[in-house]
This record gives structure tokens, sequence and C-alpha cells, in this order.
């Protein structure tokens, strides 16, 4: 695993630190200052396994690893104390947000969050990724549902960045969950042509797109099936790609294509014959998908 990422986010953390100790040079008060420092710990815990949309969509959008929710407990008072002495702390109320996230918290995330944005209108400081982060808790409290409150921040979220995949993943979302299918294969068509191969989301946007396909989707939006083949032509010419055969077989499962999921499993077994882990994952799928 490359040190890079590791580096770059023990620099955040001593950045969050140093921080803390020019407050206590500028006199602020002691409260504040174990807030920072709390606030600097709580980075160290979480920023190394986020992962964007989630997947933040979020999806993903922003899940976190290596912080118990005990300890994401034990910091929530710090962050109430604060937003309740200075309301208008945008980076308190954003911070309580994503410690509810943590927390599995979604609904109390969802009034942080709101509450951050309506912070940084007041103070001019409106951000996609606030937006799109309050509209993914709304969804996660609405059990997966995109409501018009959470339409209304991931629109807010593309005015202000048209790019914002965690935006454009979910307005996707409700536009299949209003009868529009052609109109979300649209948007996830898009996203997915700027996704990894390698990524999660992208596994997800195939899924999502065969599946409406497999209703009638209709439209002019391109089959699935040739993104699938698409995908199979690379793995033909790059075979040693374990997450590609895993996409490949789960892709060809939801396309109802069984016989094609099989083989794919074969060949990705041949191929990873001398890899133990790989062909321990690859069993796990074929059981999971029920083509072993």
């Amino acid at each position: 695993m490359s040190l890079v990422p590791v580096i770059g986010f023990i620099g955040v953390a001593l950045l969050a630190i140093l921080f803390a100790t020019f407050a206590l040079l500028r006199g602020r008060s002691k409260g504040w200052l174990l807030l920072t420092g709390a606030i600097a710990l709580f980075l160290l815990g979480v920023g190394g396994g986020t992962y964007w949309m989630t997947g933040r969509p979020a999806l993903a959008l922003r899940a976190s690893q290596g912080l118990t929710t005990h300890e994401v407990n034990g910091l929530v008072p710090y962050l109430i104390a604060r937003v309740r002495k200075e309301p208008g702390d945008l980076q308190a109320w954003i911070y309580l947000g994503g410690a509810y996230m943590t927390a599995n918290d979604p609904g109390d995330a969802a009034k942080a969050y709101g509450r951050a944005v309506t912070v940084a209108r007041l103070k001019k400081s409106e951000s996609p990724d606030l937006d799109a982060a309050y509209g993914e808790a709304l969804v996660a409290s609405n059990s997966g549902a995109v409501s018009d409150e959470a339409v209304s921040a991931f629109t807010a979220a593309l005015a202000l960045n048209p790019k914002d995949p965690a935006a454009r993943f979910f307005l996707a979302q409700s536009q299949a969950e209003h009868g529009d299918k052609p109109g979300a294969m649209t948007l996830w068509q898009g996203l997915l042509a700027e996704t990894p191969t390698n990524s999660p989301l992208h596994q997800t946007l195939v899924d999502r797109l065969a599946m409406l396909t497999a209703q009638g989707g209709g439209g002019g939006a391109p089959d699935p099936r040739a993104m699938v083949a698409q995908l199979a032509a690379e793995l033909k010419a790059n075979p040693h790609d374990a997450a590609g055969w895993r996409r490949l077989m789960r892709a060809y499962t939801v396309l109802g294509q069984p016989d094609e999921a099989k083989a794919a499993l074969a060949t990705a077994r041949q191929t990873f014959a001398g890899d133990k882990d790989v062909l321990a994952q690859l069993d796990g799928d074929a059981k999971d998908l029920k083509i072993n």
C-alpha cells in the first residue's frame, strides 16, 4: 500500500494540532483549545479511511474507519457545547454532522449539516461538498429514499459544482424513484463515464443501470450490456485485475446471465490460481451470487 496518502493525512492532522497551539498563543479560551485538540484527534482517527460518494455518495460518501462509535460519542459533547456557545461557528457544525454520521445517527447529522448550510449561506461561504453531505445525511435518515429536501440540497451542490458525483448520483436515483428511468440512466451513464473502473462507485452504477434496463428503462441511454462487454474486453487484455473480474461476475449476474458469470469466475480462478487471498474473495463472491 502506498504511504503517500498516510503521510499526507498525518500532515493534515499536524496542521490541526498546530492550529490548536496557535489558538492558545492567541489567548483563546481553554474550552475552545480542548475542542480543537479533540477535533485534531478525531481527524487523525477518521481521515485515512474516508472514501468519496457514495458512495460519499457518499455516497460515501464519507465513511470512516479506525474510530469507534464510543470515541465519536465522546467527541460529540464537545462539539455540542461549542455550537451552543458559538452558533455561527460553521466548522464546528460541519464536524458535528460528520461525527453524527460516523456514529450512525443520520437524523442528527442531517440537522447539524442543515444548520451548517444555513450558516454557510449567511457567511456567503457555500460549499458543494457541504450541500452534498447534507443531502446524503437526509437520504440516510430516510431509509435510502431521496426526499424533496434532499433533492434541493443536491441541486444546490450541482449549482456550485456541476460535476459533484454525489449530487449527480442521488438526483438520478430520485428520477428513478419517480419513474423517470431514461433521465436517471442518462445521469448515471454520464457519471459512469467519469468514474474509474476500479472504483466501487463504478460497479454500483453498472448495477443500477442494468436494473433499469431490466425494468424497461428505454430512452436514449446506452445499454449497460455494452458497458459490461467493454469491461470483459478490458479484462481479456489485462486479466490480472482481480477487482475487475469480481465486478464482471456481479454485472453478469445482475443482467441475468449466470453462464457468463460462471465463465468469468472460472477464468478468474485460473488466472489467480496461486493467490490464496484473491481465490478466497472469488469463492465468497461466487457463494453470494450463487454461481459456484
